[in-house]
């Protein structure tokens, strides 16, 4: 059961370009407000999507409608009465949309200029890409001691420029700043399999990258949600049934990657259920040195990997 709700503009509006934002308990408020700064210059070659996948949160609901009204942009607010997960959710919003591209973009995300959209607009009208990622970036992301770790991690691994992201181009995939063309997504969505967190876009990425293109540029967005240590390590834990299927259905691809080799190679080690609650606590350990703790954490995760390999 559904409850969709839309701007003003939404009825007269012939979009190009879909922004497709699903949500769960995160308020997408202040994101609608930035991409709505680049409304007027848009003029209706833009909507946006918004998939509440089952928060529950009547105020919430109550609040972005009256925000809605308000807009400029044209919006589709889409309310579930239950959650269907993020690869189900993904496709329903495409499913919803107008745009002949779909950019999916997370609810805790931040445009790093005032011409994000302008920009992908320009790109998809004039490349015509099947693919292309745009990049986040830790720009305007809290700096919080408690966010130490993760910052630390994005930055080392995800924050990346599109000439480090090009050389492998399916592996620095995410749903956070993604641009796809619609028959490509019509071909080829998430697998609804995919269940809990993590590796359902990556896995959707190197499907598709034995088809078509994926290209790599800088017009990125902060990622503004930075998790504590034990948030982290509770999606890691969630994330090894989905590593799992990703090694079943790409180990031509996923061998290469270092998270693969380190958890084949901890396999190997003696004792490593006693070890993964160690590593654990290692991470957590605020007196430790950050880059000692990203370590552990990093770790952690191969050595719950290392069960699925």
């Amino acid at each position: 059961m559904s409850d969709i709700t839309h701007s003003p503009t939404w009825a007269s509006a012939s979009p190009r370009l879909s922004v497709l934002i699903p949500f769960l308990r995160d308020d997408p408020g202040e994101l609608l407000v930035l991409l709505d700064r680049e409304a007027n210059a848009l003029k209706g070659t833009v909507e946006v999507v918004l998939l509440d996948d089952g928060t529950g949160d009547a105020a919430l609901t109550l609040a972005l409608k009256a925000g809605l009204a308000a807009m400029t942009l044209p919006v589709q607010l889409i309310t579930l009465g239950s959650n269907e997960g993020r690869s189900k959710g993904r496709n329903r919003l495409s499913e919803a949309s107008r745009g002949d591209y779909l950019l999916f973009l997370d609810s805790d995300m931040r445009p790093d200029t005032d011409r994000f959209l302008t920009n992908w607009v320009g790109i998809a009208t004039e490349q015509r890409p099947a693919i292309v990622f745009g990049g986040f970036s830790l720009l305007q992301a809290p700096t919080d001691s408690r966010f130490a770790v993760h910052r630390a991690m994005a930055a080392r691994s995800e924050c990346v420029a599109a000439e480090v992201r090009s050389e492998a181009p399916e592996k620095y995939v995410y749903t956070s700043n993604l641009l796809v063309r619609r028959n490509v997504f019509d071909t080829e969505g998430f697998d609804p399999a995919f269940t809990g967190w993590g590796w359902e876009d990556v896995e959707w990425a190197m499907r598709v990258s034995r088809i078509h293109p994926i290209l790599h540029i800088d017009n990125p967005a902060t990622h503004m949600g930075l998790d504590t240590v034990d948030a982290l390590a509770g999606k890691y834990e969630q994330s090894a049934a989905n590593f799992a299927r990703v090694v079943a259905r790409h180990p031509d691809i996923v061998s290469g990657y270092p998270s693969f080799k380190a958890a084949k190679m901890l396999k190997k080690v003696p004792g490593l259920a006693v070890a993964r609650p160690v590593l654990r606590r290692l991470a957590l350990w605020p007196r430790l040195p950050v880059p000692v703790r990203s370590f552990a954490l990093r770790l952690y995760r191969a050595a719950l990997y290392a069960d699925v390999v």
